[in-house]
């Protein structure tokens, strides 16, 4: 399969607003491909459409050949703000072991192959010390490991991430990047949302979203100057902020960035 996602004019309408307009885009399989755009372009509203937690208004997106919904099996995410209730004292290893349910019998007994997972799971995130650990009273970061892990110790083939790597500490970071990387050799293809043109750069395959996809393909032809001055709505007004090679000056977006859903 060369691509795992195909959509096409894909409308998608949250809380009565359209948030993502007619688009057409792919993503390959086996690949790391980035979603990029400016806060409340719609990237968040992507991804949860090819959860299949949000339903598309219109056009036609499927992901493994089969509608969102139906794929869920094989496609393991991590969404932003994931936390466990205090009121629920989970620990670290029974919030991995939820990433095994989809799999596991009526009586939720794990099999030797699920704790296995599981175990395997908590070693490449560097959690597996913090196996008994209840997970409010982790780190933020740890607890990004420990649900990029949960997503991990399920049977998956697609990865989907919403924003991984925002606002954690170096190790947290590292860890989960290094994850990133390293799932494509496993035949997985890693889908994430990111606002950091570097990590866009580095992706195998990218897609710029501005309230619609502005363009999807390699890097090198998607971040283009042209490109992001009109996802970011620099155009005439301040072109100066686009250098040859596309970056956007961290201070014009810093400064002009806005509150909303990404």
């Amino acid at each position: 399969m060369t691509n795992v996602v195909e959509g096409a004019g894909v409308v998608v309408v949250r809380d009565g607003v359209t948030a993502l307009s007619a688009s057409d885009f792919t993503i390959p399989a086996a690949k790391i491909t980035a979603i990029i755009g400016p806060n409340g372009s719609g990237k968040s509203t992507l991804l949860h459409a090819l959860t299949g937690l949000l339903e598309t208004e219109s056009g036609t997106l499927s992901i493994l050949g089969k509608t969102p919904k139906a794929a869920r099996t094989s496609v393991a995410y991590v969404l932003q703000h994931m936390n466990v209730h205090p009121g629920i004292p989970m620990t670290v290893r029974e919030v991995v072991l939820m990433g095994r349910y989809p799999g596991l019998g009526l009586l939720r007994r794990p099999s030797a192959k699920d704790r296995a997972s599981v175990k395997e799971a908590m070693e490449l995130l560097s959690i597996d010390n913090l196996a008994d650990r209840q997970v409010f009273r982790l780190s933020g970061g740890q607890r990004q490991r420990v649900f990029v892990a949960q997503a991990l110790a399920q049977d998956h083939t697609v990865l989907l991430m919403d924003e991984p790597l925002t606002g954690l500490d170096i190790h947290s970071a590292q860890t989960i990047d290094d994850i990133i990387h390293d799932e494509p050799a496993q035949g997985c293809s890693v889908v994430f949302t990111t606002h950091d043109l570097e990590e866009a750069r580095a992706a195998d395959h990218v897609i710029l979203v501005s309230g619609y996809v502005v363009a999807s393909g390699a890097p090198g032809e998607v971040l283009t100057p042209e490109n992001l001055a009109t996802a970011y709505g620099l155009g005439r007004l301040h072109p100066e902020n686009v250098d040859a090679s596309g970056a956007i000056d961290d201070a014009y977006e810093s400064d002009h960035h806005h509150d909303g859903e990404g």
